[in-house]
């Protein structure tokens, strides 16, 4: 009898355990099936909504939400170029509860503030554009990156493209025939690598090919197109028939000085009244006056590209796996960093 008992007792642990073993596979399976119709959060944070090149990353951005409907919602946080404003929708966002930061830093040198406040709540980062002074803070948390373009490169397809048009065109731009290339510089920010870089090399490579330049003035427009609308009246108005070239670190300040050439009879669509200019980013009204022979080139920065790197690269992280993880993007020597190819864009 005593040892009926005690196969009966067995007996009854197998089962209950099977029932308990059976409960917790079908509740695993159900987690799993919540965690996969989860729809995840991307607070997207922008300098200023009004830039017209960020404008389009936020474009894209959505065209992807569209794509994957009830997979992603993106945030859009307008922080009208004030970091003090970019830090309060942070924090906003990781008490609320965040997937993911993608953040368009106001204020390239305080990157590590904004590490500091995501690593406490151990979410993902994704910096991107506006490319902080140094690597150092993103080096400092395996969950963050860089998305964005080789400065450099940008500046370096700018002078290509004053080359290719100096070798074909020289009679008509070199106004003064002293085979040198007077030229306007348009910058975006003071120490913003984007700026110092695009300047740098956009020069270097027109000397480079054997033109020799001189900058007739350069002045910072903050990459806005009416502050450079209203720059260029002064500086056309002090050197007028001199200036035989403008290299703008982006489109939106070509267009400006564009809309004040056009005052003066400049770049209207006649080759003869034509002050080459060259801008970066390839934003639509900026292929638009090239198409019309109002502006000479652009050099494209891939909106699209950027935002399908910011998404993809960003599920990786969520996913706590590396960033490049699975895709054809690679680290440049930082580490940390991605960079999105430029290519040059004339009619």
């Amino acid at each position: 009898m005593y040892k009926f008992r005690k196969i009966i007792g067995v007996f009854a642990i197998i089962i209950f355990a099977t029932v308990i073993f059976q409960g917790n596979e079908k509740n695993a399976l159900c987690l799993s099936k919540v965690n996969e119709e989860k729809t995840l959060k991307i607070g997207v944070m922008e300098y200023k909504s009004s830039d017209q090149y960020i404008l389009e990353i936020h474009k894209s951005l959505e065209q992807i939400q569209r794509d994957n409907l009830g997979k992603v919602e993106f945030l859009f946080y307008d922080a009208k170029d004030n970091q003090e404003v970019q830090n309060a929708s942070i924090n906003k966002l990781l008490q609320e509860g965040i997937d993911l930061l993608v953040v368009n830093i106001v204020d390239i040198n305080t990157a590590q503030n904004v590490i500091n406040m995501v690593k406490q709540k151990n979410i993902p980062i994704i910096f991107y554009n506006r490319e902080p002074l140094t690597t150092d803070a993103i080096k400092s948390y395996n969950r963050a990156v860089f998305i964005g373009t080789d400065a450099a490169e940008a500046g370096i397809l700018q002078g290509k493209i004053f080359y290719k048009l100096w070798s074909i065109n020289k009679k008509l731009i070199d106004k003064n025939r002293d085979n040198k290339l007077q030229y306007v510089m348009l910058k975006g920010e003071p120490y913003n690598i984007e700026t110092l870089e695009r300047t740098r090399y956009s020069v270097l490579t027109i000397n480079s090919e054997g033109i020799g330049t001189e900058e007739l003035t350069s002045v910072f427009c903050s990459w806005d197109g009416s502050t450079a609308e209203s720059v260029m009246n002064t500086v056309y108005l002090s050197y007028g028939n001199k200036i035989e070239a403008i290299i703008s670190n982006n489109d939106a300040m070509a267009i400006g000085a564009i809309r004040t050439l056009q005052k003066y009879g400049y770049n209207t669509g006649d080759p003869n009244k034509m002050i080459p200019i060259v801008g970066v980013d390839a934003i639509p009204i900026a292929i638009e006056y090239i198409e019309k022979g109002y502006m000479t080139g652009t050099v494209v920065q891939d909106v699209m590209e950027t935002a399908k790197a910011i998404y993809t690269c960003g599920l990786n992280l969520i996913n706590r796996k590396s960033a490049i993880d699975g895709t054809a993007y690679n680290f440049d020597d930082t580490g940390v960093s991605i960079r999105i190819p430029y290519k040059e864009y004339v009619k």
